[in-house]
């Protein structure tokens, strides 16, 4: 679930990005407004620091014993 909720943010950002890309030309020195290089890495960095993100929190509730946390509430 969390994979595909980072997929939808990453999809929302990139969509965005290439929307503003026209109005940020001036502000950019040295790359295009559509550096296809730039929008894949950018994208692939943010999907990674979203796994990492759900996996630690998820690989440390699979550890857990359940009755230990159903008699905690």
């Amino acid at each position: 679930m969390a994979f595909a909720l980072a997929l939808l943010g990453i999809a929302i950002g990139l969509l965005a990005a290439l929307l503003v890309t026209h109005f940020m030309t001036s502000l950019l020195y040295g790359v295009s407004a559509n550096d296809p290089a730039i929008f894949i890495g950018a994208s692939l960095f943010l999907t990674v620091v979203a796994l990492l993100a759900s996996y630690i929190p998820s690989r440390r509730a699979t550890n857990v014993d359940p009755t230990v946390s159903l008699r905690y509430e």
